[in-house]
């Protein structure tokens, strides 16, 4: 029988916590900012560097996470998806990811579109784990916007 942690915690976010892809902060970097989770205490730094050839093409999303495993495993995700696409194929991506993690279990995740993202979703339930998962996600889209302020 499931429990409602089991949901929360399957095997793949406990892996991705524990051995986390892309993680440290690296060189070069268009942009880097700091969000923070006040409700918990969770915190990303998270660097964003963009492709230099116009095509807005992820090229390297490096971060250090602290806090609850269902952020930190959210950024390992988020890294992996993100890293080699472009701007424009990640919007779907984002979109379905959080339009499933605030419908409360009640849009199931497509796993063609945001792979390894589909761990995350038992989150949903829990409506104070959301902006742990979110949380890396957000602190993408400001770096973006960040890095297209800058002319990066």
């Amino acid at each position: 029988m499931s429990t409602p942690l089991s949901a929360l915690y399957t095997e793949l976010v406990i892996e991705h916590d524990k051995r986390p892809l892309h993680a440290g902060l690296r060189e070069p970097f268009s942009s880097e900012v700091h969000h923070v989770n006040p409700v918990c205490g969770d915190e990303i730094t998270l660097r964003l560097q963009l492709s230099a050839d116009g095509a807005e093409r992820i090229e390297d999303i490096s971060y250090d996470a602290v806090g609850c495993a269902m952020s930190r495993a959210s950024a390992s995700i988020m890294a992996d998806l993100l890293i080699g696409r472009t701007v424009a194929e990640i919007e779907p991506v984002q979109s379905h990811l959080e339009e499933a993690m605030r419908s409360r279990g009640r849009v199931d995740g497509d796993e063609d579109l945001i792979g390894d993202g589909v761990a995350l979703l038992g989150a949903a339930k829990f409506p104070a784990r959301v902006k742990c998962v979110l949380m890396p996600w957000k602190a993408y889209q400001a770096a973006l916007v960040e890095t297209r302020a800058l002319g990066a």
